[in-house]
């Protein structure tokens, strides 16, 4: 048996023993979907080379013709659909998303010639296009790294694949997306236009039934009781009488049913006097005593008024409804362009803006016009809601219209 000194260096190991291999890093599900996008870059880039090249050549070659410009239009249009695939495959195996582009914006008339133009004119058809060309050595770079690494360059996996993935992830981004922030405003718009559609549509189911269930049945009862009182004029004079009366007070019902609805509407006073009036005509049929304090020097544009409006009363009948306020107040006023609404109540709190209680629908109502809506509502109190609009003023609202 060997003994060593205290402190001398231990005795070397056979030559026979092999050293640990380094250690490897993790392999996550992330890295592996990586690697499947990165592999999957050959196939998709020679299907998008090979479908843009049975197109792009011939149809610029025959532009002259009949037909080169419809077979480029047509080529552009599904390279929109490839695009739309490569964006999908960029969502789930990198976790990129990218807004989808806005559909062709054709002319107000249809036909073949807008289409045609249109689509030759689209940016995103062409950027595709162009995305289509670039990958093919993109892919064929790609698909060989990954093979050498998945079996010599092991350890390496992990940061290779993040690095190429990089790489895809800027081209889809640059390439695959909306054209410029005014398209994405485009898109915005449209899907503002379609909540406005909706709300001018339940509306109208509104003032319909109003009307069906409200006056119209009033007034029809009317005409039946006054057929009577002139059937019965000659025969039972008194009875007539008293049937003219009952008409008489059916008439006063059923006008101020139609001054209601009118008021729901667009009131007159908010057209003739404004908002300061209108609004404090709200605040007076309130359950709640409401203070109410308008601050501006010009009239806004009519239909900025008329959300302004229509969004006091919304939440001053919230409160009546829901707050268990003692008080509260209304505040209307202009900053930088945009013109503020502030309604406060020193209620019980506790309101959302998926409550339940209208404020998702003021939300779209003011979303349809560039606005916005903030609701600070703790339990316990108090309610602040805030909306912000757009100033716009009458005269410029006249001239657009004229």
């Amino acid at each position: 048996m060997s003994h060593s000194r205290p402190g001398a260096e231990p005795p070397a190991k056979p030559s026979g023993d092999k050293p640990l291999p380094p250690p490897r890093p993790p392999l996550s599900g992330t890295t592996w979907l990586e690697v499947v996008h990165l592999l999957v870059n050959l196939p998709m880039a020679l299907f998008g080379f090979v479908y843009v090249s049975f197109w792009l050549l011939p149809g610029a070659a025959l532009s002259i013709t009949v037909i080169g410009l419809p077979m480029l239009a047509a080529g552009l249009a599904g390279a929109r659909m490839l695009g739309s695939w490569e964006r999908a495959r960029a969502r789930a195996l990198l976790g990129v998303y990218v807004e989808e582009p806005t559909p062709i914006r054709r002319s107000t008339y249809g036909g073949f010639l807008p289409w045609l133009w249109a689509t030759l004119k689209d940016p995103v058809g062409w950027r595709t296009t162009l995305y289509s060309m670039m990958r093919l050595p993109w892919g064929i770079f790609t698909f060989a790294l990954m093979c050498v690494s998945l079996f010599v360059l092991w350890p390496l996996l992990p940061w290779l694949s993040r690095g190429l993935t990089e790489v895809d992830r800027a081209m889809v981004r640059g390439l695959l997306g909306p054209s410029d922030p005014l398209e994405r405003r485009i898109r915005e718009l449209e899907e503002n236009r379609g909540v406005v559609v909706d709300t001018a549509a339940a509306d109208l189911r509104r003032i319909e039934r109003d009307l069906h269930d409200g006056a119209q049945a009033r007034l029809v009862a009317l005409a039946m009781g006054l057929g009577l009182a002139k059937e019965k004029l000659l025969e039972d004079p008194e009875a007539a009488a008293e049937m003219v009366g009952e008409a008489h007070g059916e008439v006063k019902l059923a006008l101020e049913e139609l001054r209601d609805l009118a008021r729901g509407i667009h009131p007159a006073i908010l057209t003739d006097r404004g908002l300061g009036p209108a609004l404090s005509a709200v605040a007076a049929r309130c359950t709640v005593p409401v203070s109410v304090t308008v601050d501006l020097k010009d009239r806004p544009a009519q239909a900025i008024e008329g959300i302004a409006y229509y969004t006091v009363s919304e939440l001053l009948q919230n409160i009546s409804k829901h707050s268990g306020a003692k008080t509260a107040s209304a505040d209307v006023w202009r900053a930088e362009g945009r013109i503020m609404v502030q309604v406060t109540d020193d209620g019980k709190g506790g309101a959302r803006l998926d409550g339940g209680t209208g404020l998702s629908g003021l939300t779209d109502r003011l979303g349809s016009v560039d606005g916005l809506l903030a609701v600070e509502s703790p339990q316990g109190g108090p309610t602040v809601v805030t909306a912000e609009l757009p100033w716009r003023n009458r005269e410029s609202e006249a001239q657009a219209r004229a």
